[in-house]
């Protein structure tokens, strides 16, 4: 036998001995079906290619010493969840029956129950959400808590740079913490290196590194947007720290839309705990020290809003922003309007909306007409046909990259943060939700999809199906690895 027939029995044995490894270690794992095949199917058509995926980013590995941390911290969290009071809970016979079985559910799962009294101000443009926030840093007293996803240079953002800058000069404590992926650019800028240099404490989450990637799955991204505010003012929603006229401009998707809310009242405290809880995952730096300055407040009532903060990702409930979407999408009853810039979903979920158009609830779905990610595009648009043929509207957003994250179900339901309706969301990045069951706030979410609508174009099922026979093969291709995307 020659050389090369020596070689090629060798990778002809590495290669079987590396499926049936895999392919039992995918199986044992038991994930969703549709995972576990795309899992298998790259493993066994790709040799070793398809092995070295799935051991980079084919399970949720945080790293030990990173898990063990969020265990201690895990403790806190419960703790403080335990000397939450009492008297602001939610009077749910005054709401539709549907949001009860739904607080129900959260609290299960993470814990945390909705409380009443919160006042919610919904702001839908960058220049708007910049000021506010702005604003809000000036009035510091005590401790500006940051936490985005992506930070970029350019605009109106590095003004919010500007302002941590003076407020670090009143003697405020700032501290910012930012995806390391997201925000690599903004990292190595010279505007960190002010504020680094002006002792405002700038932390990059879930660093990523040759070294680690043998350890640590380096997809697991801090998705998250929080700003708390001396413990008294919070926002969250799917705003980046961003200006759109400065951001992704060569991706030809037009300007990101976004949407905040700022927050005041009870809910706050909950957005400062989880702020609080990511930093010393982060930083290691002493819960003791956090808890020295954590100013956080048990307010009193504000408002009339019932505000439930739910997080998710890696190392809570594997599946608990999927389990409340799908009960909140099984409850709807007249109508649910959901908005995302990425949608794909799984077969549970895909069910779940053709379901309730089946059954008459007007189920109507906005996204943008153009996205950021090319494979994505085309997997979102694999799932059209079925959706448009069981009565669910599909509408393309005409005016940028529609960024807005929000599902309004019914008169009395909101859910509004930073999860896009697909798989990664669901179970891979950190996330944040508010469910807020107020007909007020969702009256005026609803008000926003609306303008959603005005600018967007209504996809009808059968000039959809005249697409080329070229174009749809492109899409079902995509769809293959939609479980990975």
């Amino acid at each position: 036998m020659g050389q090369v027939s020596l070689i090629n029995v060798f990778f002809l044995v590495a290669h079987t001995v590396i499926i049936i490894g895999l392919s039992l270690r995918v199986i044992m794992r038991r994930r969703p079906a549709g995972v576990s095949l795309a899992w298998l199917i790259l493993i066994i058509v790709l040799p070793f290619v398809g092995a070295g995926l799935y051991l980079l980013i084919g399970e949720n590995r945080l790293g030990s010493h990173r898990a063990k941390r969020a265990e201690v911290i895990l403790g806190s969290y419960k703790e403080w969840l335990q000397r939450l009071p009492q008297d602001k809970l939610v009077e749910w016979s005054s709401l539709s029956s549907g949001c009860g079985p739904i607080n129900g559910l959260a609290e299960a799962i993470v814990g945390i129950p909705a409380k009443a009294g919160s006042r919610l101000h919904l702001l839908d443009e960058a220049e708007s959400i910049f000021r506010s926030i702005i604003a809000d840093i000036d009035r510091a007293r005590r401790t500006c808590h940051m936490e985005f996803y992506i930070w970029n240079e350019g605009g109106t953002a590095n003004d919010v740079c500007e302002a941590l800058l003076r407020a670090v000069k009143r003697g405020v404590k700032c501290r910012v913490l930012v995806d390391a992926v997201g925000s690599a650019t903004f990292l190595k800028s010279e505007l960190a290196r002010r504020l680094r240099e002006n002792e405002i404490e700038l932390v990059a989450a879930l660093p990523v590194g040759l070294f680690r990637m043998l350890f640590v799955r380096i997809d697991l991204r801090l998705h998250r947007k929080i700003v708390v505010i001396d413990g008294d003012v919070a926002y969250t929603g799917s705003f980046n720290l961003v200006d759109p006229r400065y951001f992704k401009q060569n991706a030809h998707v037009g300007q990101w839309v976004d949407a905040m809310v700022r927050i005041e009242g009870p809910a706050v405290e909950a957005l400062g705990v989880l702020f609080l809880s990511d930093w010393e995952v982060e930083t290691q730096r002493g819960l003791e020290a956090l808890k020295n300055t954590r100013d956080l407040n048990v307010l009193p009532s504000v408002g009339t809003a019932n505000v439930q903060v739910v997080p998710s990702g890696p190392g809570y409930k594997s599946d608990a922003i999927h389990q409340l979407l799908l009960t909140s999408i099984y409850g709807a009853c007249s109508e649910l309007v959901m908005t995302t810039p990425y949608f794909i979903p799984d077969q549970s979920l895909l069910i779940a909306l053709k379901s309730a158009a089946q059954r008459g609830v007007a189920v109507t779905v906005i996204l943008p007409m153009k996205i950021d990610s090319l494979l994505v595009r085309y997997a979102c648009r694999s799932y059209f046909d079925d959706l448009l043929a069981s009565g669910v509207q599909i509408l393309r957003f005409q005016g940028g990259l529609l960024h807005t994250k929000s599902v309004t179900v019914d008169g009395d339901i909101a859910l509004f943060g930073t999860v896009n309706l697909d798989m990664r969301s669901f179970w891979l990045d950190f996330e944040v939700t508010l469910f807020v069951y107020d007909p007020n706030f969702r009256e005026r979410l609803r008000k926003l999809q609306q303008q959603y609508v005005a600018a967007s174009d209504l996809i009808d099922l059968q000039v959809w199906r005249k697409r080329p026979a070229r174009t749809r093969f492109i899409e079902n291709v995509a769809q293959l690895f939609s479980p990975l995307l």
